[in-house]
């Protein structure tokens, strides 16, 4: 695909909401598109423009023919200057491949938070619920809960600290 049929299919909406941008990236896409939108405007104006030029109606309209010899033959003459832009390109192409490298780190970090939010998710839908909990299946997952509880255990800690203050003291006959 080329370059100028990427562009005309980028949904512009889609990439400042959908790829979770900073704000002044989407500021800074925003004012690229308009930018790029205001001069098609312009290039598409200027290709419709008329670029010949009618002498001879000229020469029927002005009494003095000698400017409108003067004028054809400047005309004739010009030559159009030609300038050196393979600096400019040179720095558009790193500003380019640097934007290139950014979204391709941006869209590796995407997808790896998608994975993770989606193995996250399906964890959640396959686990058991809390009331089907026993201990040794939450020793099971947290190993170190365990060794927390011993060491109390060994302290002849009988109490968590700030458990009663979080769910009031209760005290079983």
């Amino acid at each position: 695909m080329s370059v100028k049929a990427a562009a005309t299919h980028i949904d512009w909406t889609k990439l400042s909401t959908s790829l979770g941008l900073k704000t002044e990236t989407v500021a800074a896409l925003g004012a690229f598109r308009k930018r790029n939108e205001e001069a098609r405007r312009v290039l598409s104006d200027l290709k419709e423009q008329k670029t010949a030029v009618d002498f001879a109606h000229y020469r029927k309209v002005l009494k003095n023919q000698a400017i409108v010899d003067e004028v054809e033959k400047a005309h004739k003459a010009f030559k159009p200057t030609t300038y050196d832009v393979s600096a400019q390109i040179k720095s558009i192409e790193t500003v380019e491949a640097k934007a290139l490298d950014r979204a391709k780190f941006t869209a590796t970090k995407v997808e790896s938070e998608l994975a993770d939010l989606q193995a996250t998710l399906k964890n959640i839908e396959t686990s058991r619920p809390i009331d089907e909990l026993t201990v040794d299946d939450v020793l099971k997952s947290r190993p170190e809960l365990a060794e927390k509880v011993d060491a109390q255990l060994a302290k002849s800690k009988w109490d968590t600290k700030g458990y009663n203050d979080k769910f009031g003291y209760v005290t079983l006959f």
